[in-house]
């Protein structure tokens, strides 16, 4: 399981060092692709195969569907952690994420959510500002 954030810097390569507390739940080879809100996933290849099989199994007959699929599924890069804990970002993928040199990374339970640091603190003031009418709307779906 994935919680909490950390920021990391990336270094000139594109490689980022996974916290040590995630590093037990990811395993050696992971998935990283293109997420929303100008984040990236990060996926432990186990629970990626299962999202890329739903993916995989939506209508073909619907734009919306194919459209999801391409990005999650079109996006995706493996992401291997070396010795030092340190996994490769592609450039196609800082380039979606507008990926610098802070990383932060958020812990979400079932992924890793990659964001460029000055858009994750955006992003984050933003949400907490909506805090309760977000809270009031998934009230009412039984959250």
């Amino acid at each position: 399981m994935f919680i909490g954030e950390y920021t990391i810097s990336m270094d000139e390569k594109g490689r980022v060092a996974v916290p040590v507390k995630f590093r037990q739940f990811l395993g050696n080879k992971a998935v990283l692709t293109r997420g929303l809100d100008k984040s990236l996933f990060l996926y432990p290849k186990a629970e990626w195969d299962k999202i890329a099989t739903k993916l995989a199994a939506l209508p073909l007959a619907q734009a919306n569907s194919r459209a999801f699929a391409r990005l999650m599924l079109a996006g995706a890069s493996e992401f291997e952690i070396d010795k030092q804990g340190r996994g490769m970002v592609p450039d196609y993928l800082r380039k979606f994420g507008n990926i610098s040199k802070k990383v932060v990374m958020a812990g979400l339970y079932n992924r890793i959510e990659v964001w460029d640091e000055q858009t994750w603190n955006k992003y984050k003031m933003d949400t907490e500002k909506e805090s309760t009418s977000i809270a009031e709307a998934l009230g009412e779906l039984g959250v």
